[in-house]
């Protein structure tokens, strides 16, 4: 289920709008009398009196749900909806009109109700467009209505003004995203579709804090678009499509596997260092240990008084 905030000044247009369209149906009302058109716009309009400084009192909803939602909706419980919405989002103790429109394949509902409650007071109007889209994922989850995955599926041909520039900036940032390997190259393509990719800087400082996409007039936060288009998002997108676009590293024989790292030179870059192999082990050889004869590697040859000596002190241990 998704939701709609609109906030306007006329009771009389915004009426008409709702309840005279081709095949809509009023399923619920509070406050009003719904036997005629100027009835419903007589009644707000005198409630409205109760606070004539309020110059925009009319508060205008539209709810919509999902074609797989359809077997599990009807007049009453799109009406147990409405008013589940409307106390989670604070609309309270005021006027109010539920009317179905049939007009289009998915299930959806308008509301219409008054910015001025029956006390005299202002129902705020304040973060409701964010209370809206929280509201609407929590009655979603709860009563197990189907929940797209991301923006693929939004009818774009029913879009209109900033929401519709907002879709085009979101699937030319998607296309381009793809080709891109780090940000010049995200920043040229971006340019060839008119679209400036803008940075936010920590105060002070070259650090990123965020991004912003124009194109004419309109700008856009990224993560205003979608969240998977933050500078986080792309960020490590880019650096996915980097790695993907590097050549594959040939894994080492098992054989090689002890081999030196690249950045360590090897033993047998030291042994190419000599002009003749095994001359500096020869030579720390011969300095260590003098060179000996044949007679000399065979042991001593004669070694009788070590042995003459050693009898004799076994001889002394005995006495």
């Amino acid at each position: 289920m998704i939701g709609k905030v609109i906030i306007g000044k006329s009771f009389g247009g915004c009426v008409r709008y709702v309840v005279q369209k081709a095949g809509a149906v009023v399923l619920d009302a509070e406050g009003i009398r719904t036997e005629a058109v100027s009835a419903m716009v007589a009644d707000f309009n005198l409630q409205r009196q109760l606070n004539p400084n309020l110059e925009k009192a009319v508060g205008h909803l539209a709810l919509s749900w999902s074609t797989h939602d359809k077997p599990k909706l009807d007049a009453r419980v799109m009406v147990e909806r409405a008013r589940e919405y409307m106390e989670k989002m604070h609309i309270r103790d005021t006027q109010y009109l539920i009317v179905e429109h049939r007009d289009r394949e998915h299930p959806h509902v308008h509301i219409v109700y008054n910015r001025v409650n029956y006390q005299g007071q202002t129902i705020s109007d304040k973060l409701q467009r964010q209370r809206n889209a929280q509201v609407c994922r929590e009655i979603t989850l709860r009563h197990g209505y189907y929940l797209a995955t991301g923006k693929e599926q939004v009818n774009r041909q029913r879009l209109k003004g900033a929401d519709k520039e907002k879709y085009v900036l979101h699937d030319a940032i998607h296309q381009s995203l793809e080709k891109a390997r780090n940000w010049k190259e995200l920043e040229a393509l971006l340019q060839e579709k008119g679209i400036r990719l803008l940075y936010k800087y920590r105060s002070g400082t070259d650090q990123v804090q965020g991004i912003s996409f124009s194109k004419g007039e309109l700008s856009f936060k990224g993560s205003g678009i979608a969240r998977s288009l933050s500078y986080n998002g792309i960020s490590k997108k880019l650096e996915q499509n980097r790695q993907q676009s590097q050549p594959v590293t040939q894994v080492p024989k098992p054989q090689d596997r002890n081999a030196a790292p690249p950045d360590i030179p090897s033993q047998a870059h030291h042994a190419a260092k000599s002009s003749h192999p095994g001359t500096l082990f020869t030579s720390l050889k011969d300095t260590l240990a003098p060179a000996v004869g044949p007679s000399e590697e065979a042991g001593p040859a004669n070694d009788y008084p070590f042995r003459k000596n050693k009898k004799k002190r076994k001889k002394r241990k005995h006495l």
